[in-house]
């Protein structure tokens, strides 16, 4: 996968750097963080301050020369009185003082004066003297227009950010992005296909679908999972490793969990206990769960081992807390048994322990909220309950597989369609022999199941290698067993 081998390079070598910054600045002598706007707007304050204070600064030196040019142009054009009147002069103290009180003249231009070299007699150098004095008046100007006009401080400011991005720019070496997602342990985890074990006890791993091999109807089986005695394999799922997994106790709570999180073993390890992931009370256990992607479409509905039914939006379950929330809430000691991802216009077919079934539109339940109790799916003869559930498809076929092994497939067009909490009709033919329902699974002909014994013995075998046949028959064997089988599970469809 060379998007995750990439993200683990950025993750843990210098190929990718993230670092932190703060616009940290002193505003007024004081330390202020600032957005990115008053960064710039303080910026600009403080290239004008530097433009005045630079400005005012040459404007000085400019005054400070004229003035000393304004000296020298007067000892020029006085020159051979001003020369008498040194040689007069008896120390350079007293020939100072005499050229101040002869001629018009500051001390800063009378000591000019003195140390001027005769070369500037000459009249190159009278020209050069002129000429910079006249230079320095407009240079003058110029200053003084400039710390009266902001707008030619602005001209300045700009002018000099061209001349520095003429001189220094190349092209940019980074991105400028409206928001950039860091890598999490999501992104460094392989997407694949992975079978999960859950057992009576609480024990659940995960390991990739590609560990178990395909065998044909009426094979041996693999072991799916090493249980202690008095343990056995109660249910799989089948799910990518990216996906969301919600965990619905007999209790009618819901957990939720990545399915990276849960802990990966060998094929024949036990796994680890839930207790120790989720946060599950007292004779709390685990009853169903199921694989989502997102929550942004469709329902979840709700079965129950006494036949109560309850259609939910998903979005409704997509932020539990860590010790769990109430999914629906049971009454009677009922028990929540399994639940399906519906689009709210689906048919539902519900099958029992004593071999009957009910399928009836999902419109005849009402949607409603997290915490209600749901409405009658099926009405239950005595000593029954609810074994399974499934979401209807025209075209597909219902897998019924009883306890010791037998099981076939029916169309599920053979079902009749009925109003909701109806008795149902039979499904699959009870024998001695046959023993109770452990389960029905909605299947076709291209898909695979994988059934799983109590004893944790696995196997996978397609469906077009079950025999086909009507509602009121046995089967045939699907499973060469002398244990009895407590759960089934289809492959997941690739674009599931």
């Amino acid at each position: 996968m060379a998007q995750v081998t990439l993200n683990n390079l950025y993750k843990h070598t210098q190929l990718e750097t993230t670092f932190g910054i703060i616009m940290l600045a002193l505003v007024s002598g004081q330390p202020r963080i600032l957005s990115l706007n008053k960064m710039l707007s303080h910026f600009l304050l403080h290239r004008r301050d530097v433009v005045r204070r630079r400005t005012k600064y040459e404007l000085r030196k400019a005054e400070e020369r004229a003035h000393i040019l304004e000296g020298l142009k007067i000892a020029l054009d006085h020159i051979d009185k001003i020369i008498a009147l040194i040689r007069a002069s008896n120390s350079p103290g007293e020939a100072k003082d005499s050229l101040m009180s002869a001629y018009p003249l500051s001390e800063i231009q009378a000591q000019a004066i003195l140390d001027m070299k005769l070369q500037r007699l000459t009249g190159l150098e009278r020209d050069k003297i002129i000429s910079e004095y006249e230079t320095l008046l407009k240079e003058i100007e110029r200053l003084r227009s400039i710390l009266g006009s902001e707008m030619l401080v602005s001209g300045i400011i700009k002018e000099e950010l061209l001349n520095i991005k003429t001189k220094y720019a190349d092209e940019r070496k980074t991105e400028i992005t409206e928001a950039i997602s860091e890598i999490t342990i999501e992104d460094l985890i392989t997407e694949e296909e992975m079978v999960i074990t859950l057992s009576h006890t609480g024990y659940i791993k995960r390991n990739p679908l590609s560990a178990y091999r395909s065998q044909r109807r009426g094979g041996k089986g693999l072991i799916g999972m090493e249980t202690k005695e008095a343990d056995f394999v109660e249910a799989l799922f089948i799910g990518s490793t990216h996906d969301y997994m919600l965990f619905f106790s007999n209790l009618g709570r819901l957990y939720w969990l990545k399915i990276y999180q849960l802990p990966e073993a060998g094929r024949a390890a036990k796994g680890k206990a839930l207790v120790n992931l989720l946060q599950l009370s007292e004779g709390e256990f685990i009853s169903t769960a199921l694989p989502v992607r997102n929550f942004n479409e469709g329902y979840l509905v709700m079965f129950t081992k006494k036949g109560i039914v309850k259609k939910t939006a998903l979005a409704a379950y997509s932020n539990p807390r860590g010790k769990g929330i109430i999914a629906i809430s049971l009454k009677d000691k009922d028990e929540l048994i399994a639940v399906r991802r519906t689009t709210g216009k689906d048919d539902l077919i519900i099958g029992t322990r004593n071999g009957l079934a009910i399928k009836f539109n999902e419109e005849d339940v009402r949607d409603t909220g997290r915490t209600s109790k749901g409405v009658r799916g099926i009405r239950l003869r005595a000593k029954d309950e609810v074994v399974a559930a499934e979401v209807a498809e025209a075209k597909a076929a219902i897998l019924t597989v009883a306890e010791n092994g037998f099981g076939k497939r029916t169309k599920v067009s053979g079902y009749p369609l009925q109003g909701r909490g109806g008795k149902g009709v039979i499904s699959i033919k009870l024998t001695a022999k046959g023993g109770k329902v452990a389960g029905i699974l909605q299947v076709r002909d291209e898909d695979e199941v994988v059934m799983i014994t109590g004893s944790g013995k696995l196997i996978r075998t397609t469906a077009q290698n079950i025999s086909m046949h009507g509602r009121n028959t046995q089967g045939v064997k699907v499973m060469d067993t002398t244990d009895k089988i407590v759960s089934l599970a289809k492959v997941v469809e690739k674009d599931e």
